[in-house]
């Protein structure tokens, strides 16, 4: 019994051995770094939850009235972003993978690729010099002629640097990974399910409608997962186009803009010193619990989506 269990082992060579053990270690060492950074973060803003304006003097009251506004301004510019780039994403993705000519997706792609090499303090000028300048007179005429819209309602912002331009600077910033990820679903798409609507007499937007969208929804939604953490994250270029007050107001046009986590971190930095680091490393936290709960839901939405599919 015991030499037809020995028999039956598979024996591994020295490398794959080696292979193994290296895996095996890479992958526990993303655990440990995460581990690690989490108890950094909470042990270090443990003070801040108990923190008042008379020990910290950041805070305005106790730490959630001080975090509540960038919670909401986070999370209502990463949604507007991708609002922005989801469609377009979906678009680009489309005409690079099934309209548009061999050279010129390639070449199309390589141009998108290319995008995500570009350093966020790049898009933050971009954003400052040219979106914001060029958006005021847009916002203006947004604001007269469907200003009765309550997002779009107020005293319009002088210089441009509003939410909605910081949304668009990110749209931009997310929009070549969520391109790429939707590109490579589609080219995934089985090319019998392609042909056979084809031949059933289907448009090619018919076929892309009936077969490739259906195909290729549990990447989109990763896709806008991913983008949306991205965009969660993002620190120099809204800092540097948002002109923030740290109020919490929905409306887009306006010079009263919620400030985000991140570049609220950023800024307040430097000159922070004793409890106030506490409270801006528990914003740190909060802002690492969004982006870890955003993942969690995105994985779990991909492999409902991966069950239901084998069950079909």
């Amino acid at each position: 019994m015991t030499s037809s269990a020995t028999l039956s082992k598979p024996v591994l060579s020295r490398g794959d051995r080696v292979f193994s053990r290296s895996a095996f270690f890479a992958g526990g060492m993303i655990l440990v770094t995460l581990a690690a950074v989490a108890l950094f973060l909470i042990l270090q803003s443990i003070p801040a939850f108990f923190a008042t304006s008379e020990t910290a003097s950041i805070l305005p009251g106790n730490f959630w009235a001080y975090v509540w506004p960038l919670i909401f301004g986070t999370v209502w510019a990463a949604l507007l972003s991708l609002l922005i780039a989801l469609p377009l994403s979906i678009g680009i993705a489309l005409f690079i993978s099934h309209y548009a000519p061999r050279r010129l997706s390639a070449v199309l792609g390589y141009i998108v690729d290319l995008l995500a090499a570009v350093p966020s303090v790049v898009f933050g000028l971009w954003g400052i010099g040219v979106l914001a300048p060029a958006a005021q007179p847009v916002f203006v005429w947004l604001n007269t002629y469907l200003g009765w819209i309550p997002f779009l309602g107020g005293t319009v912002s002088g210089t441009g640097r509003t939410i909605l331009t910081a949304a668009v600077v990110l749209a931009v910033m997310i929009l070549p990974i969520m391109t790429a990820i939707c590109r490579e679903v589609f080219l995934q798409a089985p090319v019998l399910h392609e042909e056979a609507a084809l031949a059933l007499g289907a448009t090619r937007w018919e076929m892309i409608r009936l077969a490739v969208l259906p195909f290729g929804r549990p990447g989109i939604v990763s896709a806008a997962m991913l983008g949306l953490g991205r965009a969660l994250g993002e620190t120099m270029a809204v800092a540097m186009v948002l002109s923030a007050t740290g109020l919490v107001s929905l409306r887009l046009l306006t010079s009263e803009n919620p400030s985000t986590i991140a570049a609220n971190i950023a800024l307040s930095f430097p000159e922070a010193y004793g409890t106030n680091v506490n409270v801006l490393i528990a914003t740190g936290l909060i802002l690492f619990i969004v982006t870890f709960l955003v993942n969690a839901i995105a994985r779990w939405i991909v492999s409902r989506r991966a069950q239901f599919n084998g069950a079909d």
